[in-house]
């Protein structure tokens, strides 16, 4: 499409808008993957990954780390906004995801697995939009792809052709029948998330770091 990037291009304008999340709890450390809305130090992830936190710890891509402070989470919505002392960080676009297209191209960015393979970028396309689906005692709204998804990615991004996050990255669906299905992650549209977002943000402040393109 007119103005459409190329990966390469995707990757470097957005790359540095992308953070490493590890969380410290009572049985152990989790991690996932986050994305900085603004640049002092507003940050956006799933709920579940930093459910039952004790300390919260932020890497970003220059490779500083910051201890996080929780602003707000949100448990049925699977969405989580921290705060880290920092200024002058690369804060992603956020684009339109109420003109999503099944076919449109896009890609994920995050940690699969772990810190290990921070980083990493998977291409695919829009499967589906507004696939509902519910996950124990809640149902989601949620984007369909086939980019590749694992345990890490959770909380990064799902960026259209023009380096804008349309998407956060919540689940892959496993299948009762084998191990793992492929091809079926999902993410939460960013139409869907503003709103909560910006509740978590209390008296809504930053609102307009979510502005949608036309």
């Amino acid at each position: 499409e007119e103005g459409a990037l190329c990966l390469q291009d995707i990757y470097s304008r957005v790359i540095d808008s992308v953070v490493s999340i590890s969380s410290m709890t009572s049985s152990g450390t989790s991690s996932g993957t986050g994305i900085i809305m603004s640049p002092d130090g507003y940050v956006i992830t799933n709920h579940h990954v930093i459910s039952g936190a004790l300390v919260i710890s932020v890497l970003t891509n220059d490779n500083r780390e910051f201890e996080a402070a929780l602003v707000g989470s949100d448990e049925m919505r699977d969405l989580a906004v921290l705060k880290i002392d920092a200024r002058g960080l690369q804060a992603a676009e956020f684009g339109d995801s109420s003109k999503l297209r099944v076919g449109d191209s896009v890609v994920a960015i995050g940690d699969p697995l772990g810190v290990q393979l921070r980083g990493t970028m998977t291409n695919g396309i829009i499967s589906a939009i507004n696939r509902d689906l519910t996950v124990g005692d809640r149902t989601m709204t949620l984007i369909q792809t086939n980019a590749a998804l694992n345990n890490g990615n959770s909380g990064g991004p799902l960026i259209n052709c023009y380096g804008q996050v349309i998407g956060i990255n919540t689940m892959k669906l496993r299948s009762y029948y084998s191990t793992t299905a492929e091809g079926l992650g999902f993410a939460i549209p960013m139409a869907v998330a503003k709103p909560i977002l910006e509740e978590l943000m209390e008296k809504k402040l930053f609102k307009n770091l979510f502005l949608l393109e036309n």
